[in-house]
């Protein structure tokens, strides 16, 4: 995780951005809450499983996130033959690892950003995984579609709308599968609770909150690792920079996709004060860093109305003192869960109306869990969900299954972030969500996560 591009959008007025907007609806016979679908590439990849192969891998980015991924993936026996990365050293840190497991060496592309162009033309790998900077995302997954490899990526997927319906288009034109890597999804607990809702013990499921509030100060502040790149989102965006582990369980809890879908969405945030207040205690007068100018609001809440008429409230807080927070609630007419710390109740159940442990549920403990979770927590990496939603992609990959997650997960996802600075630019006006699946969504019934066995 590396580099340091950013995204070119500019900041506007509020008035001529609610003008322009209101032009362009015009001009498209659109409502304000009406997104343009534009025509499909191909036929829908909903429900398409992965042609059975040995899985074998190729990772472009070698940092922090890239090797704990890699090691994971060799715990879970995947076959790695190429590793690329701009700093050479990273690379051939990752290749010892490979050659530490009893695998042969993988061949290095280590000769500029887009070195990985070469690696995703190679003509034997099955999938491409991508862990690098957040604005190398889109142009990474795409060339490895195009190139006739399954790609994931790291979160978020996509930074703006058009680039959310870049990977729909590439996902169907190419048949190839693109996911995002939200491990969130595959927690002990989020399994857990999203068995117990398809189970019914929820009743109707009516609202969830999710967030990602993580002081990451002292990171983003680094000379190495995510401080060489991650900071920058701060001067240029307002919004939700981070959505999708907070909403991503959310969104599987709800069905998003799977018979409802996100509508619209209205945004707001606080000032910016944070990142400000660190500079201030930490940095010496002449670091070249106080040249930076950070416009992203230290809290950003967003409202998601379903096509249901459910709701979700998604924050992002990264840059104040806060315990890690991901909020995850999620409640129905018959009883609510709410995680950190993890609490249950349920309607009638003893000791009134106070919380109960969620430790008397385990027996809907996910089966994934079950089998793997020992090995899981070994590894480590957040707890054991990355080695679970690894051991299961490449499942899926070998027995030639369905995907748990696919691109239009990865759209739909991603999008409260452009849809979330458009809405705080405009004095938090709603803004439609596109439908990436183009009415699909109503064809399934249940995230694959939930009925797996």
């Amino acid at each position: 995780m590396k580099c340091n591009l950013a995204d070119s959008w500019k900041d506007v007025s509020r008035r001529s951005f609610l003008r322009m907007g209101g032009i362009g609806a015009l001009s498209l016979g659109l409502s304000p809450l009406e997104a343009e679908t534009p025509p499909p590439q191909g036929p829908t990849m909903i429900g398409v499983p992965f042609e059975r192969s040995q899985a074998r891998i190729g990772i472009i980015g070698t940092g922090g996130r890239g090797t704990s991924l890699l090691e994971n993936l060799l715990a879970a026996d995947a076959r790695v033959l190429a590793l690329c990365d701009i700093v050479p050293e990273k690379a051939q840190h990752a290749q010892s690892l490979v050659v530490k497991a009893g695998q042969p060496s993988p061949t290095l592309y280590t000769a500029g950003y887009h070195d990985f162009e070469n690696l995703v033309a190679r003509d034997d790998l099955d999938f491409v995984i991508i862990a690098t900077p957040w604005d190398w995302h889109v142009d990474m997954a795409v060339a490895a579609m195009k190139h006739g490899k399954h790609a994931a990526t790291e979160v978020p997927a996509a930074y703006t709308i058009e680039d959310c319906w870049r990977l729909v288009d590439t996902s169907e034109q190419t048949r190839r599968h693109c996911m995002m890597l939200e491990n969130c999804c595959y927690g002990y607990n989020e399994t857990l609770v999203l068995r117990m809702i398809h189970e019914g013990l929820f009743g109707d499921v009516l609202y969830g909150e999710g967030a990602y509030i993580h002081d990451l100060r002292e990171e983003l502040f680094s000379n190495q690792g995510e401080g060489l790149w991650r900071r920058t989102a701060h001067t240029q965006r307002e919004g939700n920079l981070y959505p999708t582990h907070g909403l991503g369980p959310v969104a599987n809890y709800m069905g998003i996709q799977r018979g409802d879908r996100f509508d619209y969405v209205v945004s707001v945030s606080t000032p910016q004060r944070g990142l400000d207040e660190y500079r201030k205690a930490h940095l010496a007068p002449t670091d070249p860093r106080w040249a930076e100018r950070y416009i992203n609001g230290d809290m950003n809440t967003s409202i998601i109305k379903t096509a249901n008429g459910l709701t979700i409230t998604v924050k992002h807080d990264v840059v104040n003192p806060h315990p890690y927070d991901r909020v995850n609630i999620i409640a129905g007419t018959k009883g609510a869960y709410a995680d950190y710390p993890p609490r249950i109740y349920f309607d009638g159940q003893a000791g009134g109306e106070q919380w109960g442990s969620i430790d008397a549920f385990k027996d809907h403990q996910h089966p994934l869990w079950k089998r793997e979770g020992e090995i899981a927590q070994k590894l480590g990496g957040h707890g054991g969900m990355d080695y679970i939603m690894l051991y299961r992609l490449l499942q899926c990959l070998r027995e030639g299954l369905v995907p748990d997650m696919d691109v239009y997960d990865a759209a739909a996802w991603s999008a409260p972030g452009p849809l979330s600075r458009a809405s705080v630019a405009q004095g938090s006006a709603p803004q439609a969500f596109p439908d990436f699946t183009r009415g699909h969504w109503r064809e399934r019934s249940a995230s694959q996560i939930a009925t797996q066995s």
